[in-house]
């Protein structure tokens, strides 16, 4: 039962991303903006028939199926990590309540729906010829619209990247130090 603490972060995670998105849903219209920092940062609400920053290669029906699946994935390997170092789990329960929170818009709404609009920095990559490729470049004048449930995978992410670039090996499980200690 103890593992099961862990999956408070992600009912949080879920809850906030839904309360967030069921408020922008009932104030605002589709694609109005309101100026919360100038510039900077503003709500803007938009719904989100693609993956993370817009991205589309499919159909709503692949992007369910793969947040469905990968979802119960990230759960599964969360159980098995009930001994592993708590900075990972909080990362895993971080990435599952994101994919969580966005699985639910696109199975109740069939869009994700995106709300917080910051303007960081441009990006400008020219097009080049590469070998025997033309690359098309790229620009980005405004960050891409996201959510709570995008905070959270993306900052799940940062922490497992960060745990497991810094983490030494044989470090996470009071299970290996007690073996190392005994031989």
């Amino acid at each position: 039962m103890k593992q099961l603490k862990i999956l408070w972060i992600t009912g949080c995670i879920v809850l906030l991303d839904q309360i967030s998105k069921w408020i922008i849903k009932s104030t605002m219209s589709l694609h109005e903006s309101i100026s919360v920092l100038g510039d900077f940062f503003r709500i803007t609400y938009i719904e989100n028939p693609g993956m993370a920053f817009g991205i589309r290669f499919g159909d709503n029906i692949f992007f369910t199926v793969f947040a469905l699946a990968a979802s119960v994935v990230i759960l599964v390997y969360l159980f098995k990590m009930k001994g592993e170092h708590i900075f990972a789990r909080i990362a895993m329960a971080s990435i599952l309540g994101g994919a969580i929170g966005n699985l639910t818009d696109r199975i109740i709404r069939g869009k994700v729906v995106d709300f917080l609009d910051f303007e960081f920095f441009d990006i400008e990559i020219p097009s080049f010829h590469f070998i025997f490729v033309d690359f098309p470049g790229y620009s980005l004048t405004r960050w891409p619209i996201f959510n709570v449930a995008d905070i959270a995978v993306t900052v799940g992410m940062i922490i497992l990247f960060i745990f497991v670039l810094f983490e030494p090996e044989g470090k996470n499980t009071g299970e290996e130090k007690n073996t190392t200690l005994i031989q």
